[in-house]
């Protein structure tokens, strides 16, 4: 990685900074020397000095200690939340094998239709979901999303034909939690958050294999109750919320007005500009829709998405197939599970510790990938088991590493918003798709599901390199000038910058511009 990257050597907030010093552009005369624009932002902080709450002394607060404050009361909450909620959406994955289709009637075709329903309307709302939550009070748009999933998924154990439905918790928590932590520190929680879906896959198989043993209570079947426990817990975790879920850093509750002032001057040390609050432009909300990277991201996002659905939905289908029972095929899914959540939270502790989310993005492609070919080569259950074991070391540490290398590069609060459900409501309709390859006639080896589930592995190492490649060119363009502003008063004289805006100061070039700013790094 550069050594000019946004996430080393960054200023400590006690240091009375409000915003990282820029790192090192230079012109074309002036080799290994400061830059004008540099100059000028150092010069415009020393005697301006825009602290956020500069009446507040913040010298008397440990930053170790608030940061394990905003981890145990952020963290752990929303996991479970996620937990529950991907719990609920793989849960159809696991009252299949309880005579679910059997029961209901359902063709193979109706089975798949069901799915792909459900993946386009939960994609559809993701974008309007992310911008409610940053209008909106994060404890009141989360809960009533969670409390509304659990209704309609309690509602599904009642149903006695062909129907099914909702959106917006993943992108939501991803956002709000980029708004609380440092570039440097949002991967391991997005992938302790995220492991929650793998935890989900563990206790989902244990959960239904325990919930079997109720079939014919009530006169409802097996799968019917898997539905309406899972359902039930939710509507009670979702009204719980409206009282534990926290709001915005600078309305925090739990924290003291201190604490309140460090997390801000944290994230604006980290070159998050908007920490303090943003108003809503539409500027900045097509500024994401017509970045590169948003468009990039979307299918760098969609080559792990479309393998993650069609593996945590019909992985007990596959262990079944290979001549395992219902109850034994679920157990059998729970060390695999298991395995991908240590996995996933080793990989984001070490892209926060190094930064190379995309050489670790790559590396998770590839794995995925070894995963995939042995399952269309193998005719062995063995053989097969391991392989999935492979597939899904592969797949589920790549999904949060992608977020956070996604909303590192994206500075604007609004601008992150709408990127990050961008990304990944693509990725979720593609859950349509992958949802549609493991067809009933291709068991029990599903060879045109596993390489379809390929093809998207493919894709996705594809654009990780273009990500990556891109995003370092651009970096070197900053640091040889050509990205420079002309500020008033400083650089006027330099026409042929014109073409990248002129502001009355470096604070109004950051606030307008966001990670377009010429001293802006993105994360490689």
């Amino acid at each position: 990685m550069s050594s000019a990257d946004p996430e080393k050597a960054q200023p400590t907030a006690e240091t009375g900074s409000g915003a990282s010093p820029a790192a090192s552009t230079y012109s074309s005369d002036e080799k290994g020397r400061v830059s004008q624009i540099e100059r000028a932002a150092d010069e415009e902080e020393r005697l301006k000095a825009p602290l956020y709450n500069p009446h507040v002394d913040v010298s008397g607060v440990d930053e170790r200690k608030l940061i394990r404050k905003l981890d145990f009361y952020l963290v752990p909450w929303l996991s479970f939340l996620y937990l529950l909620s991907f719990l609920d959406r793989t849960s159809i994955g696991n009252a299949k094998l309880y005579h679910m289709t059997t029961d209901l009637h359902l063709t193979d075709k109706q089975y798949l239709l069901a799915l792909t329903i459900f993946f386009f309307s939960y994609s559809i709302f993701e974008v309007p979901s992310n911008v409610f939550l940053k209008r909106l009070r994060p404890s009141v748009w989360l809960s009533l999303l969670m409390l509304l999933w659990g209704v309609m998924m309690t509602v599904q154990g009642l149903v006695h034909n062909y129907g099914g439905l909702l959106a917006g918790l993943f992108p939501g928590v991803n956002y709000y939690l980029s708004c609380w932590y440092k570039r440097s520190e949002f991967g391991i929680r997005a992938a302790l958050f995220f492991s929650a879906a793998t935890v989900s896959g563990a206790f989902g198989g244990l959960l239904a294999a325990a919930i079997s043993n109720m079939d014919g209570v009530g006169g409802k079947p097996a799968w019917a109750w898997i539905f309406i426990i899972e359902g039930l817990v939710t509507v009670v975790a979702g009204f719980m919320s409206f009282w534990i879920i926290q709001d915005f850093p600078d309305t925090a509750k739990f924290l003291s007005e201190s604490e309140r002032t460090l997390v801000i001057r944290r994230l604006q040390s980290d070159d998050q500009f908007s920490a303090a609050g943003e108003s809503l432009r539409w500027h900045y909300i097509w500024r994401s829709v017509l970045d590169w990277k948003t468009w990039v991201g979307m299918l760098l996002y969609m080559g792990a998405d479309g393998p993650l659905y069609a593996f945590s939905l019909f992985l007990p289908s596959i262990i079944n197939q290979l001549g395992f029972k219902a109850t034994p095929a679920n157990l059998l899914t729970v060390p695999v599970y298991t395995l991908a959540c240590i996995v996933t939270c080793v990989v984001g502790f070490i892209a926060d510790r190094h930064g190379c989310r995309g050489y670790l993005t790559m590396l998770s492609f590839a794995v995925g990938a070894a995963g995939y070919i042995i399952l269309i080569a193998s005719r062995n259950a063995a053989l097969s088991y391991v392989a999935v074991y492979l597939a899904a070391c592969g797949i589920y540490p790549a999904i949060p590493n992608i977020i956070a290398w996604v909303s590192n590069n994206v500075e604007g609060s609004y601008k992150r918003s709408v990127a990050l459900a961008m990304v990944i409501s693509f990725g979720n309709i593609n859950g349509a798709v992958s949802s549609n390859v493991y067809r009933a006639k291709d068991a029990p080896w599903y060879r045109l599901g596993h390489g379809i589930v390929l093809l998207y592995i493919g894709i996705g190492f594809v654009m990780s390199v273009i990500y990556f490649v891109f995003l370092k060119r651009e970096n070197a363009r900053r640091e040889r000038g050509e990205r420079d502003e002309i500020i008033k008063g400083v650089n006027e004289h330099r026409s042929d910058l014109a073409r990248n805006g002129t502001y009355a100061s470096v604070a109004d070039a950051k606030r307008d511009k966001g990670d377009e700013w010429s001293g802006y790094r993105y994360t490689l």
